[in-house]
């Protein structure tokens, strides 16, 4: 889609890529944040996608009409470039962790011979026709890929080979037990669609006994009213629970073993996207503000609070495409939701604290407007997650949803501490960071952990200190 790939991640004959047509800065930029998966190749593009296409010789690569996005795919880009990919992005990590690879399965025009067949070329470790294929190709050890989709959206109008969820169900049921027999070990994720549907249910109580996480997808936007934006994410919150929810229904109402490990929710799209201000067709190349980034964080605290039902969650995308990450022909552009992301993927790590927070409360129209009714006390001015990693660490992470006001703020358990402060502002919710200027970035201050804290207007705050 767009410039993700293309462009962004792989640019050959551009001065800042590497002799396999890899950027360097994208790289040493997505290494800031420890990534730990990436998923591929999409999204809804993989309903057209057919991986055979993608391997072997370049110069006899078929190019195929996309029709997600109504491109053309040169195939230039495949499997094997992508783990290639992932090991350069993996260099310096520390033995035997890697950014593992997670790929979606074509269920619109592939099959499931396809879709064998892929697994058994990433994976496959015999003597076989397509682990002998990857030999051929230059890879004699098997990718050990682990995570695997059934499907993307297949739910959703705009799709190829749109199904309904019971004719979903059936068939993604068929290919888990194909794809076991082939490799017990993967993880197998179903297509659900955003936590709150009727299909949500309908394809879990069929499909749980079978599967081992559950993807939804939410994007949210605002237009204009930075209150409705910043509160936005907070309708993945009930979605996560509903979802979690649905989830456990099907498993008691299915008899799944209680020594079968948890299912859990895989939020394997997510982010802040306005379609009209960045359409898809057009490469979804948004330009966003501070107020998008405090969406960000607000989203990154519903992911920590919830952190007990999810398994995995990828923002889409990695780079160009409604990314917080930018590329030029001279170089990268980091907007300004990148920063909220580079401090959560730094600091909030091991386990969550549970916060009290006691503050006044937005009660006005949403975005969804149904969240408005969901939300029986308003959405806090405050919101807030945290968590205490194995060094002993508490990072408080706190968005200030308020375009007016500070909020004064008793801290509890700061007294006495160095308290590191990351503070991400601007004065106006509107600024951004493009190619030569940069209006949004993390200011880096120190508290002694006394008295009352100022959280300022439209701000991120997060501290840090020693437990």
């Amino acid at each position: 889609m767009g410039r993700c790939i293309y462009g962004g991640i792989y640019d050959p004959g551009n001065p800042l890529s590497d002799a396999s047509g890899f950027r360097k800065d994208v790289i040493s930029a997505l290494r800031e944040l420890d990534v730990p998966v990436i998923r591929y190749p999409g999204g809804n593009f993989v309903a057209t996608y057919h991986w055979q296409d993608g391997v072997g010789p370049r110069e006899k690569r078929p190019s195929r009409p996309e029709l997600a996005w109504l491109g053309t795919e040169t195939n230039q880009f495949g499997t094997d470039e992508f783990m290639a990919w992932l090991d350069v992005l993996s260099e310096g990590l520390s033995t035997g962790k890697r950014v593992e690879p997670y790929l979606c399965l074509n269920m619109g025009t592939g099959t499931l011979d396809e879709a064998l067949a892929w697994v058994e070329y990433c994976n496959g470790t015999r003597d076989t026709y397509y682990a002998n294929l990857r030999r051929a190709n230059g890879h004699p050890e098997p990718y050990r890929v682990k995570y695997w989709a059934l499907g993307n959206e297949v739910w959703g109008p705009w799709q190829i080979e749109q199904m309904t969820a019971d004719d979903y169900a059936k068939k993604a049921a068929q290919w888990a037990k194909a794809l076991r027999l082939l490799d017990p070990d993967i993880v197998l994720i179903l297509c659900g669609q955003d936590g709150t549907a009727s299909w949500d249910h309908t394809v879990l109580q069929a499909c749980v006994p079978v599967v081992d996480m559950h993807s939804i997808h939410v994007y949210t936007a605002a237009g204009s009213s930075h209150v409705k934006n910043v509160t936005a994410p907070l309708a993945a919150e009930r979605a996560i629970r509903i979802a979690a929810s649905l989830i456990e229904l099907a498993r008691i109402e299915r008899g799944v073993p209680v020594s079968r490990p948890p299912t859990r929710l895989c939020f394997d799209e997510w982010n802040v996207w306005d379609p009209e201000r960045a359409p898809g067709d057009k490469g979804a190349e948004e330009t966003y503000t501070l107020s998008d980034a405090l969406a960000v964080a607000v989203w990154l605290n519903v992911f920590v609070r919830q952190s007990r039902y999810i398994g995995m969650a990828n923002i889409a995308q990695t780079v160009n495409v409604i990314s917080p990450l930018m590329t030029t022909p001279d170089g990268i552009v980091k907007q300004s939701t990148w920063w909220p992301l580079l401090l959560f993927s730094k600091y909030m790590r091991g386990w969550t604290v549970a916060a009290h927070v006691r503050a006044g409360a937005y009660d006005g129209e949403t975005q969804p407007v149904w969240l408005q009714g969901a939300l029986e006390d308003g959405a806090p001015w405050l919101d807030v997650s945290a968590s205490v990693d194995e060094q002993g660490y508490v990072s408080l992470a706190v968005v200030n949803v308020s375009e007016t006001d500070d909020f004064k703020v008793e801290v509890k358990g700061t007294v006495g501490k160095d308290v590191s402060v990351y503070t991400i502002t601007a004065p106006q919710v509107t600024a951004t960071n493009v190619d030569g200027k940069e209006e949004v970035s993390v200011a880096e201050t120190t508290w002694n952990g006394n008295g009352a804290y100022v959280f300022s207007k439209h701000s991120f705050t997060m501290l840090r200190w020693q437990s």
